[in-house]
């Protein structure tokens, strides 16, 4: 813990901690839904769709997104904190980790976007009965879980790679 101190500084611990913080209430929220579907009987087109979506989960948004993209981005920013004195980018720092502010208009755009298009998926599957919500949660926590451990990787091995 001592080195990830040393690495990151304060805000970047805090950075990475908050960003971690978002993640697990995400999958919190989503993980009984997916959990209840173990109460569901599902016909053969069901299990096609969740054994489908789990794979396609696990990799579009939990290597490709996660692994490749966001998550070596929060360390990298979180490094970055260490030696940034801007105290909004210290108190915002998981906001900052994010790339939600101060960072290139595209990169701005994206994160934005893809926060925006989040919301609004998350409105429409509340929508749906089970076991469909429970199908699509049981896929985003996958990826989710994913995310978590690896920020939690790239934060202990110190460099991160594949910034995109």
């Amino acid at each position: 813990m001592l080195q990830v101190m040393q690495r990151f500084g304060w805000a970047g611990l805090w950075g990475i901690v908050g960003v971690l913080a978002l993640l697990g209430q995400a999958i919190a929220r989503l993980a009984p839904h997916a959990f209840a579907l173990r109460q569901q009987t599902l016909g053969a087109l069901e299990w096609l769709v969740l054994v489908g979506w789990l794979a396609f989960n696990g990799y579009a948004e939990g290597y490709r997104a996660f692994h490749r993209g966001f998550s070596p981005r929060v360390v990298e920013r979180a490094r970055a904190l260490r030696s940034d004195r801007r105290v909004l980018h210290r108190v915002l720092a998981p906001l900052y980790c994010m790339c939600l502010f101060a960072a290139p208009r595209r990169r701005l755009i994206v994160a934005w976007s893809v926060t925006i298009g989040v919301v609004g998926i998350v409105i429409l599957v509340r929508r749906l009965a089970q076991p469909w919500r429970g199908i699509i949660d049981a896929g985003v926590v996958v990826g989710l879980a994913w995310g978590v451990g690896s920020v939690v990787y790239y934060a202990l091995r110190g460099r991160a790679t594949h910034v995109a």
